[in-house]
């Protein structure tokens, strides 16, 4: 019963995606740079994006983001694709997101939405949630939840759509 009602929220929160034509332009924090920018502005056009959505708080995004960092130098060298993490803790902890990045050693862009606006915009309510972009700026695939090896099938998508 709990698998049902997950795949239907899921076909929900999927419906109101898909119905937007352009993703938001939600301001979000760069944790590095300490600057705002537009969600919809940190995709590189004719490129495919993984996006993370995360909390400081959430084993299981800890856990997801850790196996697809690990995987990440040679899902890289196979398929030409970017990867950043949206937290989508409160402003009070952006030092503790800033410190868990540096600890996990991240090499990819890390930002912090902290106040739900951007999780809002996209209308979807728990972590792990997971999203791919397509090459042209669209969203392509969600997921919400994290199962141990669960990354390979978003690897699969990103093969499909990078092509």
């Amino acid at each position: 019963m709990k698998k049902i009602i997950a795949i239907l929220a899921s076909l929900f929160v999927s419906a109101s995606i898909f119905a937007q034509s352009e993703l938001p332009d939600t301001q979000i924090k760069d944790v590095n740079s300490g600057k705002k920018v537009a969600f919809n502005e940190t995709f590189t056009k004719g490129k495919v994006t993984l996006v993370s959505f995360w909390a400081t708080w959430c084993v299981p995004c800890k856990k997801e983001i850790k196996n697809i960092s690990a995987k990440l130098p040679n899902w890289q060298k196979e398929v030409d694709f970017n990867y950043m993490t949206v937290s989508i803790d409160e402003s009070r902890a952006e030092g503790l997101v800033r410190s868990y990045a540096i600890s996990q050693g991240w090499k990819f862009p890390f930002y912090i939405d902290p106040n739900s606006d951007l999780k809002r915009s996209l209308n979807f309510q728990t972590v792990p949630f997971t999203l791919i972009i397509d090459k042209n700026g669209k969203v392509a695939f969600m997921h919400s939840g994290y199962e141990e090896g669960g990354e390979e099938e978003v690897f699969a998508k990103i093969k499909e759509l990078a092509k």
